[in-house]
């Protein structure tokens, strides 16, 4: 098992306030050992891993998206059928997910009840098991093999939001990996 703690993060993030040092606190011990169960288990495969997480986090600084969840209301696609679902399953998590649906997903996935405690999603280490889940679910080990970043952006994200930050934060994680 590759080496990956809380120094790992810091050195890919920097150190960016009590906020972000809490986030590195709470997942660092665990980092390691939750990749390697989700196959996320090569320096390349964790770079890109370390890269959207970070990038898609705000740099460890937000686990929940500051809006009200209201652009998500009535959205079918997303399971939101039932009024107030769209505030209720706002994104939230390393990768933001959003949605009854996708908050369903995981909980049986973990075994978690995110249904009834949507809020859970955004606690660091429910978030990172969160994340390895939708990486699994995702078959982005695939792409981090060939070392496609535009695919797993746009897997992630949709679209490719972002691309040249996310760049950055790959080439941080691969040189903190090597």
């Amino acid at each position: 098992m590759i080496s990956v703690g809380a120094d790992t993060l810091r050195q890919i993030v920097g150190t960016q306030g009590s906020r972000v040092d809490g986030v590195i606190e709470e997942v660092g011990p665990v980092l390691g050992e939750t990749l390697a169960k989700h196959d996320i288990d090569t320096p390349l495969r964790i770079a890109h891993f370390l890269a959207q997480l970070c990038y898609e986090s705000g740099g460890l600084r937000s686990l929940e998206e500051p809006s009200g969840g209201d652009a998500y209301e009535g959205r079918r696609d997303l399971g939101n059928t039932t009024p107030g679902d769209g505030r209720r399953y706002k994104g939230r998590g390393f990768f933001q997910i959003a949605g009854r649906s996708n908050y369903e997903a995981y909980s049986h996935a973990l075994g978690l009840d995110l249904l009834s405690n949507p809020s859970l999603a955004a606690q660091p280490r429910i978030a990172l098991r969160i994340a390895c889940a939708f990486w699994g679910r995702h078959r982005l080990n695939d792409a981090a093999d060939r070392d496609d970043i535009l695919a797993i952006t746009r897997r992630i994200n949709g679209g490719l939001s972002g691309l040249g930050d996310r760049k950055d934060y790959l080439a941080r994680s691969k040189a903190t990996l090597s």
